[in-house]
């Protein structure tokens, strides 16, 4: 067996855009980094566990009080080389900037060291993603030294076009390297 390339925590939040981050992961397994993931309930609603467990061949965390994880957002943190949120939608933005913990995603974020890197990759509606609540709330993540990922401008799943689009998955990738 090879030895990783590096330690990566994705986390992925209920939007369309699942789809692309599957690729994501795929790739960053594929060349050699052992990847654990973190799914939001609404994340399960666009792709399911057996697909993340397939790819990563790891377990999927979703539930903080499922048997055997009450400390395992703690254990995630400090198993990890980078951790990342793709897709990241408004409301895991906004919660994040609040402070709120309560959730897998967001009580691994309160319980982060930020020695290591934490990206986030949006992924909304243009509105959305140029509501004030968003913008002040990806502020305050950069100012806590998160690194916001930009966003892609074109057609969205409801018909709009504009900023606020997943990044395309090498673009992600890409992103993740730089930052290891």
């Amino acid at each position: 067996m090879s030895k990783s390339k590096g330690k990566i925590l994705f986390q992925l939040t209920g939007s369309i855009a699942c789809y692309k981050a599957c690729n994501v992961v795929s790739k960053l397994v594929q060349e050699g980094f052992d990847v654990k993931t973190v799914c939001s309930a609404n994340a399960l609603k666009f792709i399911g566990k057996s697909t993340l467990e397939g790819l990563t061949h790891n377990a999927v965390y979703v539930d903080t009080f499922e048997d055997r994880s009450a400390l395992e957002h703690i254990a995630l943190t400090k198993w990890l080389d980078l951790a990342i949120i793709c897709p990241a939608t408004a409301n895991i933005i906004n919660k994040l900037a609040a402070g709120i913990g309560d959730d897998y995603i967001s009580t691994v974020f309160l319980a982060f060291d930020f020695s290591k890197p934490y990206l986030v990759a949006p992924a909304m509606n243009q509105n959305m993603w140029a509501h004030p609540a968003t913008r002040r709330s990806a502020g305050i993540l950069a100012g806590w030294g998160v690194k916001m990922l930009g966003t892609g401008t074109g057609y969205q799943a409801c018909g709009d076009k504009g900023a606020g689009r997943l990044l395309e998955p090498d673009a992600i990738y890409k992103e993740i390297i730089k930052h290891l």
